[in-house]
């Protein structure tokens, strides 16, 4: 399906003139990163209507679609549950895409943030069947979705919709072992049911861009030349089943950077992929929870709280880049809450602490996590 090199450009994160209104975009340095970024043979771009302050696909246009042509790039875009309430919705906002990006077809067309919610609205409204017509009439080329949910779920849609081409996941990875974002396991559900993954969230919009120096320092002594973000957008492009992995680039330093490793792409040797490891170890060593994930504590609770899921984001949430602003750990929650109690349903019995092997004030945990997510 996907016959690109495994970098996209994802239009989430332009360069801005106001650091304040990422909807002021400054075209003039988009162009520049554009041009680079075909010149050095890349050609997948990916958008949405609500990036940049719902100007990302007005960028594509002025940036890409209007200067290129159509043979030289592809380009995804996606529909948001939030943004529709009737069937007629779907269309409305479709052919605005179309004129907003100013193409006639899109190469690949997503449902949005699919998770335990969202889903219901898309499965209400038909956007499956929806997609699938817009492929038929030659308006979309390959149809999926962007997901940020558990793996059991995952399956259950693949399962439902053998139509879907690929799916978009959030991997990297200090993320793929968590049992809250689950990477690992959403990717090998994918892989079982033979769907290409493209990856969003390579380097935890920035926070793998920077660790600790102790990570820092044992990456360079391995790779001189190469910056540490590289070790997270090779990670993700080493596994077998990513088509590409999409880096939310906002200056030309960075696509400069990616750039330069991901023309000639080596996937991880054995080697760094301990090193890799050993850094999630040392990033996980300063963890706010240390919960291991034994799930011990989930049976017999009262209200049906996910503790362990909710426990692993919160400890991640808390290793973003601070001052980053929007990061997808309380999207995730608000997911899993529509299927277990909230954190702050927690009456405090005590059961799952009788049961802890690490002995841990549950309770107490509950609460912080309720203050944080609920904030």
């Amino acid at each position: 399906m996907i016959s690109e090199k495994k970098l996209g450009f994802g239009l989430m994160r332009l360069p801005s003139l106001d650091a304040n209104d990422s909807s002021k975009i400054d075209m003039e340095r988009t162009k520049e990163m554009v041009d680079k970024f075909i010149d050095r043979g890349f050609t997948y771009f990916d958008t949405a209507w609500m990036y940049c302050g719902c100007k990302s696909e007005d960028a594509a246009k002025e940036a890409l679609v209007s200067r290129y042509p159509r043979d030289k790039f592809t380009l995804a875009t996606k529909l948001h549950a939030d943004y529709i309430k009737t069937e007629e919705d779907r269309d409305k906002i479709f052919n605005e895409q179309l004129r907003k990006t100013g193409v006639e077809y899109f190469d690949y067309y997503l449902l949005h943030d699919m998770g335990a919610y969202h889903y219901e609205i898309y499965k209400k409204l038909d956007c499956f069947s929806w997609m699938q017509e817009k492929k038929e009439k030659g308006l979309v080329k390959h149809i999926g979705f962007s997901y940020h949910d558990g793996a059991e779920l995952l399956d259950t849609i693949l399962s439902e919709h053998p139509e879907v081409e690929f799916v978009q996941l959030q991997i990297n990875y200090l993320d793929w072992d968590s049992e809250g974002v689950q990477s690992r396991k959403c990717y090998e559900v994918a892989t079982r049911h033979g769907v290409p993954v493209i990856v969003m969230e390579p380097v935890k919009g920035g926070t793998l861009a920077e660790v600790p120096d102790q990570v820092e320092e044992m990456f360079r002594k391995h790779h001189p030349d190469m910056s540490v973000s590289s070790w997270a957008i090779r990670f993700a492009a080493s596994l077998d089943n990513v088509a590409v992995v999409l880096s939310g680039m906002s200056n030309m330093e960075q696509l400069l950077d990616n750039t330069d490793y991901m023309m000639e792409f080596h996937p991880m040797d054995d080697r760094e992929k301990e090193l890799v490891k050993r850094a999630v170890e040392i990033i996980n060593g300063n963890i706010a929870v240390p919960c291991t994930g034994c799930a011990y504590c989930v049976d017999g609770c009262p209200r049906n709280i996910a503790i362990p899921k909710y426990f692993s984001l919160y400890n991640a949430d808390r290793q973003e880049v601070k001052g980053k602003g929007w990061t997808p750990q309380g999207e995730y929650y608000d997911n899993l809450t529509e299927v277990f109690g909230k954190a702050g349903d927690c009456v405090g019995c005590g059961q799952c602490e009788g049961v802890c092997p690490q002995h841990l004030p549950i309770i107490e945990y509950l609460k912080d996590v309720a203050r944080y997510f609920g904030k």
